[in-house]
């Protein structure tokens, strides 16, 4: 693999920006990435730019890109628009690399923004209507609700306010990896509870208030098992990386001391499977590629972020990237394995539970995390001696897994 850097990386507060326009968040991003990589616009080639739902809630399609980085001052390099639900920010990361791998340009922009906090509710949840086959809406509901038979959810553990579609979806998957493997509620808790501790350190975060597992049992319902800290919040923010190749580097000799490899990165497709084909999730297959390419195995990882919309989506992620075997997630989680501290750190940042999730954002701050991990400037969430890190981000829903799903190692 040609040698790829991440020489800069900045990111807003993830949470509610009333206030901002996502013009005004994306500015802020890129003037934090490029101020980092010592790097001005006018260094910048190429340009990647994701987001999801600006178009559907601001009335800015097609361009919004475009129209957001020359607001910033960013003009004249080719711009493209990334759109892969919650792994567009990943996917416009995984395109900018792969542009310095071909030698296309030597210094790439990364840059993800969402802006989703609105006072119109409905308008705000059904932005996440169509990240599924819309013309199969009540069939795809169906299959995810079946998933989850056998497990019958407890008198008042459904929430009478609306909340995304993507909690039943996660309802579903909880579901059924407790009856395949014996996961319990408790076990979910443990994840959240962890997040919402290490979110405490994390300045950007949108939540850092600290509970306990049993805060999380007793908080609101959300759909069962899931209560309210489980999920991830509704947020606006945004993220950027500046990337380069060696020669770009030799440019930038103010962020030659703080650059970070890429090591490998995959972008992988969902496929049909059985519901209970775990060894073939996208995320599974995904990670088989991603330490092939990179010459490593799972147990070469020191610290890593991974989609966590749900407390569930820690477990499940966990073991299709071999961090832990399938149906040991929960276990693990509850024995302190995946803190700070423990065997494998795993959302140092608070995850999306804790940190937040503003979905064309989303990936890129996971980035910016494990950058800063990996550089030894996290603070009081630092992972001791991490030198090599994992991202996986999922996005959308096919089926019985995510749609798309990227996955990125880092090394210092």
């Amino acid at each position: 693999m040609k040698p790829v850097f991440v020489v800069g990386v900045g990111m807003t507060r993830f949470g509610q920006h009333l206030d901002l326009s996502y013009k005004a968040l994306a500015r802020q991003a890129l003037e934090l990435a490029l101020a980092d990589a010592g790097a001005s616009s006018g260094q910048l080639e190429q340009a990647y730019f994701s987001s999801c739902v600006i178009g559907q809630l601001h009335g800015q399609h097609m361009i919004p890109g475009q129209v957001a980085l020359r607001e910033a001052g960013v003009q004249g390099i080719p711009v493209f628009n990334v759109e892969s639900a919650c792994a567009s920010a990943s996917a416009a990361f995984h395109l900018a690399v792969q542009a310095v791998q071909a030698g296309a340009c030597d210094v790439a922009l990364a840059i993800g923004v969402e802006k989703m906090v609105m006072t119109d509710k409905a308008l705000m949840f059904a932005a996440f209507d169509s990240a599924w086959n819309v013309e199969t809406a009540d069939a795809n509901r169906a299959r995810l609700v079946a998933m989850g038979a056998g497990v019958e959810p407890p008198p008042g553990s459904q929430s009478p306010k609306p909340y995304s579609l993507f909690m039943d979806v996660y309802a579903g998957f909880c579901r059924q990896h407790m009856r395949t493997f014996g996961t319990t509620q408790r076990q979910i808790a443990a994840v959240a509870a962890k997040n919402h501790q290490h979110s405490v350190h994390n300045p950007l975060a949108q939540y850092q208030k600290p509970f306990t597992i049993d805060e999380v049992l007793a908080a609101a319902p959300i759909t069962y098992p899931l209560t309210l800290p489980m999920c991830s919040p509704i947020s606006d923010g945004a993220a950027a990386a500046v990337v380069c190749s060696a020669a770009g580097l030799e440019r930038l000799q103010g962020a030659k001391s703080r650059a970070i490899r890429v090591l490998a990165s995959v972008v992988r497709s969902g496929s049909n499977r059985a519901d209970g084909d775990h060894a073939n999730h996208l995320t599974a297959l995904a990670a088989r590629q991603l330490y092939e390419r990179a010459g490593i195995g799972p147990d070469a990882v020191d610290v890593a972020e991974v989609h966590d919309a749900t407390a569930m989506g820690e477990i499940i992620q966990v073991e299709n990237l071999q961090l832990a075997p399938f149906g040991e997630g929960g276990p693990r989680a509850e024995r302190g394995e995946f803190t700070i501290g423990g065997r494998i750190p795993v959302n140092p940042s608070g995850g999306l539970e804790s940190k937040g999730h503003p979905i064309g954002a989303t990936g890129l701050g996971q980035v910016h995390e494990l950058v800063t991990q990996l550089r030894g400037e996290a603070g009081l969430r630092q992972v001791a001696g991490a030198r090599i890190a994992l991202q996986e981000n999922g996005g959308g829903i096919i089926g019985c897994e995510e749609a798309a799903a990227v996955l990125n190692l880092f090394g210092r």
